[in-house]
């Protein structure tokens, strides 16, 4: 779950650095592949507040983030300096989204939900929604997504319990620090 967010996060970092494109960078191999999997596929509701740290190249943004995800929908809000960037809602159909004026068109709601799914949904949700060519590998401290013999897209927790997103498609990192909404305490 951490993992979605952290996506999310990264994606909104790339566009208050003014650094995000419109897909793979010029000269990446492929493209991830979309998941687009059911709310309803999270074993347990979610809600999570998260310090992001955004790197990509010699950028570096910090952001914040509301996730909240139940049976019904996903729906995260993203704040970079005050101000709310992008809100959005997948209802497991249809993604909707509100963006602020001076977020880059760059910035993707389709792309950071794929990330947020990635980090958080169950493995076999994930697996039965790759495309052919495409898998999943876990180990103990993350997760990759491989095609023809690399990792395009990786999660690693960290031993102090931060969450690192690679996206290597698109050239960014996400650091991504949780804590549960009402617990005080980290998921």
């Amino acid at each position: 779950m951490r993992l979605f967010l952290a996506l999310a996060l990264c994606l909104l970092l790339l566009a208050a650095g003014g650094c995000a494109g419109n897909g793979p960078r010029p000269g990446a191999a492929v493209a991830l592949p979309p998941l687009r999997l059911a709310p309803s596929s999270l074993p347990a509701p979610l809600a999570l507040q998260q310090a992001l740290q955004f790197r990509l190249g010699s950028h570096q943004r910090e952001m914040t983030a509301l996730l909240e995800s139940d049976a019904d929908a996903v729906r995260l809000a993203v704040q970079a300096m005050g101000q709310t960037g992008v809100r959005l809602s997948w209802d497991g159909r249809q993604l909707q989204q509100q963006r602020a004026p001076w977020l880059p068109s760059q910035v993707r709601g389709e792309r950071v939900l794929d990330d947020l799914q990635f980090a958080y949904w169950p493995e076999d949700a994930i697996a039965a929604a790759l495309p052919a060519g495409w898998q999943l590998q876990v180990s103990a401290d993350g997760r990759q997504l491989r095609h023809a013999g690399k990792t395009w897209l990786e999660t690693r927790r960290q031993a102090d319990g931060v969450l690192l997103l690679h996206n290597h498609v698109e050239g960014y990192q996400l650091l991504i620090q949780s804590q549960a909404l009402g617990t005080g305490e980290l998921p």
